[in-house]
């Protein structure tokens, strides 16, 4: 690991301040990300910004029906919360799906919507990755594919989102709310806050340099039943291949939101319309325009089941 000092912040505007003003700065709460990856030499800042002190973890009502949960909410205590579990289930199951009970006791809300991919490729630093070295290549292209994404890459990454908890937030529609440097708020739809990779793999969010996430806000519960289930090649620590959020009315009508298959959570509103026609027609919707490769083109009719299975489960 290298050598990098350290300070608190007391505020968020002060944090966001820091970290805007000195090069290679970076913000930490939990550390379960970040640590590692300084560890293997992948992520290297000169400074971090402890943001621990700023006050920002507790679980609010809002005045329009919903929830503000701060930016350091543990993901334990979130997943465990009365409100969330009664009113956003498909939440707290996606988190529990996620990592160990240890992980999610210091990781923060947060912290895990900017958690970064487990492509193996990103975590070699011996390989071409856009991602970690950006325009130095993509191995992954060409290369070991199995876990990386079928929908939504570019010709310069095919790296998945790891994420579970974002997979719930876009099947909710959530807001992810900022502060700048200079003080100013900002929020962002979850469909906006992930970025596609495009020509630029390693710009992987919306946020602006030193902008600090302060609280995702929840709208007011969509009722509905709420489940998610995780496909992947061993029932813990392991990523998923593909995951499914679903929302689903008793007058068939429902949202839909797919992980494990693209640099974002995947999600379609027109395959939402789909899910009085079952799971094939909104699998074909959801996966319009997939370019798997050869080793995980599986991945593509693993959606169309994992689909059905959920709505069979909702069924029953």
């Amino acid at each position: 690991m290298r050598e990098f000092t350290y300070e608190r912040a007391k505020t968020p505007v002060e944090a966001a301040r820091i970290v805007a003003r000195q090069r290679g700065a970076k913000f930490i709460a939990g550390g379960t990300n970040l640590l590692d990856l300084m560890k293997l030499d992948i992520e290297t800042p000169t400074h971090l910004v402890d943001v621990q002190d700023i006050g920002l973890d507790r679980i609010e009502d809002t005045a329009e029906g919903g929830l503000r949960i701060g930016t350091l909410v543990t993901n334990t205590r979130l997943a465990a919360d009365p409100r969330v579990r009664r009113d956003y289930g498909v939440l707290s199951r996606a988190i529990v799906a996620g990592a160990s009970g240890q992980l999610r006791n210091k990781a923060t809300t947060g912290g895990n919507l900017l958690q970064r991919t487990r492509c193996p490729y990103f975590y070699d630093t011996n390989q071409a990755c856009n991602k970690r070295a950006p325009g130095s290549g993509c191995a992954a292209i060409g290369g070991v594919s199995r876990q990386l994404a079928v929908i939504g890459g570019s010709p310069d990454c095919i790296a998945t989102n790891p994420g579970d908890m974002a997979v719930a937030l876009r099947a909710l529609d959530a807001t992810v709310e900022t502060v700048s440097a200079e003080g100013q708020a900002r929020a962002i739809p979850i469909a906006d806050f992930h970025r596609l990779p495009d020509a630029t793999p390693h710009v992987e969010t919306a946020l602006q340099p030193g902008e600090l996430i302060t609280a995702v806000t929840l709208p007011r519960p969509v009722g509905g039943r709420h489940l998610y289930q995780k496909v992947r090649d061993r029932a813990s620590y392991a990523f998923a291949l593909v995951s499914v959020a679903a929302i689903i009315n008793e007058d068939g009508s429902g949202r839909i939101a797919v992980g494990g298959v693209a640099p974002k959570p995947w999600r379609r509103e027109s395959a939402d319309a789909m899910i009085r026609r079952g799971a094939g027609a909104v699998a074909h919707e959801l996966m319009q325009g997939a370019h798997p490769t050869d080793e995980n083109a599986f991945k593509v009719s693993l959606v169309e089941r994992t689909l059905a299975y959920v709505m069979a489960r909702e069924r029953g």
